[in-house]
């Protein structure tokens, strides 16, 4: 089984080509065949006949059905596990989306009341409220991200989750700026306080704008979450979450409000 420590260490962002793959299956399935035929090397009277008493369908029927048994064998999510990853990740890119919405950044006017004398005033400042509740959101649902998808027998599950703990790793100093701390298992941890007093410049870098880091997560995650999806079932034909998928995302969301 694999994990995510383990497939950072050789990780490949690309697939290998169609053609490499199946131009690889032809091969593997023509050496099993040792079917003579002419000093020329044309096609032979042999073959001829195999191909009319339908024995190249029934091997090739047979070499597909051995490599899709030593493929479940290898092991595989089952469907179950597979939502849950997709739920997992579709609700961080949520919550990703969520902290690089402009009006988060912006000053508001804040009433606040003195507990001794219950006078109010205003002033205008962030709203840290809001910026922690965002904050927090997206760190639970990026930990349970990688927690889901740290077991996975999903090959791009396991890539996109290894490219987000090394995007995560190469932008931590600058959030532990901002109270944000990788501890173990690759999961984020967070000081209110030292958020609170983060430089909010530091926060716009983070968590605003076109190839931040959280424009990086939330791309990553929406892939995480349409592998998971694909080879769990629940993506429909023309690329759009199943309603159940959906569902799912939006209830894990509306949990935390």
């Amino acid at each position: 089984m694999s994990t995510i420590r383990e497939y950072a260490g050789s990780i490949n962002y690309y697939d290998d080509s169609y053609v490499t793959k199946n131009k690889n299956y032809a091969n593997a399935f023509l050496s099993g065949l040792s079917t003579p035929t002419t000093n020329s090397g044309d096609f032979s009277l042999s073959d001829c006949a195999m191909i009319k008493k339908g024995t190249y369908g029934k091997l090739l029927k047979a070499y597909y059905a051995k490599e899709k048994t030593e493929k479940a064998a290898s092991g595989s999510d089952s469907k179950p596990k597979l939502s849950q990853m997709a739920g997992n990740a579709g609700a961080m890119a949520k919550s990703v989306q969520a902290l690089m919405q402009n009006s988060l950044w912006e000053k508001k006017t804040i009433k606040k009341k003195n507990e001794t004398t219950g006078e109010e005033s205003e002033k205008e400042d962030y709203d840290w409220k809001a910026i922690t509740k965002a904050v927090k959101t997206f760190i639970d649902d990026y930990n349970a991200t990688i927690e889901s998808a740290g077991n996975s027998n999903v090959k791009e599950v396991l890539r996109s989750a290894a490219w987000m703990t090394e995007t995560t790793s190469s932008s931590e100093r600058l959030l532990g700026k901002v109270g944000i701390t990788v501890g173990s298992g690759n999961k984020l941890e967070l000081d209110e306080d030292a958020l609170k007093s983060a430089d909010i410049s530091t926060l716009k870098t983070l968590f605003t704008g076109y190839n931040s880091y959280a424009d990086k997560i939330m791309t990553k995650g929406n892939a995480m979450a349409t592998a998971a999806a694909n080879a769990g079932g629940a993506y429909t034909n023309n690329g759009t979450y199943s309603s159940a998928l959906s569902q799912l995302v939006s209830s894990k969301i509306d949990t935390k409000e």
